[in-house]
C-alpha cells in the first residue's frame, strides 16, 4: 500500500520526524570536525541534500542524525525522544560503501525484514517486492557479494527501503557506481520520497543535488553555513563559501 503524506489533511504518525539536531559538536585529536549544529528535519516528502567541500563534516552529520554516533555535546532526537535501537527501523541508511551479508540477495533484505520482526510468512514477497522496485529482479538469487558496484548500491537501498522507513538517510550513494546505476538509484530514491519517505541525502555531485533536492543544507569547516530551498540556493546562495563551492573553486 502506497504511504502518503498527509490523511485527510492530517500528518501521519511518525516514530522519527521531526529530526531535532541542538548544538552539536564533535572533536577529534584537537580538531572541530563538527561545531555548534542546529537543524532540525521535519517533512516527510522533501529531500534535504547536506552538500560542502570534502571534510566539511557532512558524513559526521548524517551519522549522528541517524543514532549511529554520539557527538560529543549536543544531543539529536527522533519524534522528541533520543534514538534507540526499538525505533531504528524507521530510519533507512545507505552507505558509500554497500555492507552485505554473504547470502543471496534476496536473503540479504529477508533478514532485515526478520531483524524487524516480521511474520515469516510475509518476508520472500515484501522482499521480492523491494528487489523489483530496485531493478533487482532477475539477481534475486544471486550471491551479494558477487553483484556488480552498482548492483551491490541498489541492493543496499532496496534492503533499506523494504521496511518503509520514516526517513531514508544516504552517504554518497552513488560515488562508486556506474551512470546506469547512478540513474537508478536516483529514480528509486525520488519514487521514496513521492510516496512519503524523508530524505536526507549527503553529496558532492552538484548535478544530483539539483536533481533531488528540495532543500539544500551546504556546510563549511563542520558548521552550516547555509539552509534554504534548493532552487534559491542554486540560483543565489548567500554565502561567498557557497557561491565559491558552485563555481568548483577550492574554498579555503
Amino acid at each position: 500500500m502506497q504511504r502518503t503524506a498527509t490523511d485527510e489533511g492530517r500528518s501521519l504518525p511518525t516514530q522519527a520526524l521531526p529530526i531535532l539536531a541542538t548544538g552539536l559538536r564533535v572533536v577529534r585529536d584537537g580538531r572541530v570536525l563538527v561545531d555548534d549544529v542546529d537543524l532540525k528535519i521535519t517533512s516527510r516528502d522533501r529531500t534535504t541534500a547536506i552538500i560542502g567541500p570534502n571534510g566539511a563534516g557532512k558524513s559526521l552529520l548524517m551519522r549522528i542524525l541517524a543514532g549511529l554516533m554520539v557527538p560529543d555535546a549536543g544531543a539529536v532526537t527522533w519524534a522528541g525522544a533520543p534514538p534507540n535501537r526499538a525505533r531504528a527501523q524507521h530510519v533507512g541508511v545507505v552507505f558509500q560503501r554497500p555492507v552485505l551479508l554473504r547470502r543471496s540477495a534476496l536473503a540479504n533484505v529477508e533478514y532485515v525484514l526478520k531483524i524487524a520482526g516480521v511474520p515469516a510468512h510475509d518476508r520472500p514477497s515484501r522482499a521480492a517486492v523491494a528487489l523489483d522496485e530496485a531493478g533487482l529482479t532477475g539477481v534475486a538469487m544471486s550471491p551479494a557479494r558477487l553483484l556488480s558496484g552498482g548492483e551491490q548500491q541498489r541492493l543496499s537501498l532496496a534492503r533499506a527501503l523494504a521496511l518503509s522507513p520514516d526517513v531514508l538517510m544516504l552517504d554518497e550513494p552513488t560515488a562508486n557506481v556506474d551512470p546506469a546505476s547512478t540513474a537508478a538509484i536516483e529514480r528509486r530514491i525520488g519514487k521514496a520520497r513521492d510516496e512519503g519517505t524523508c530524505v536526507v541525502l549527503v553529496t558532492q555531485d552538484l548535478g544530483q543535488a539539483r536533481r533531488l533536492a528540495s532543500d539544500v543544507v551546504f556546510m563549511h569547516e563542520g558548521r552550516i553555513r547555509e539552509r534554504t530551498a534548493a532552487e534559491q540556493f542554486f540560483a543565489q546562495p548567500t554565502t561567498r563559501e557557497a557561491a565559491m563551492f558552485l563555481k568548483g573553486e577550492i574554498v579555503l
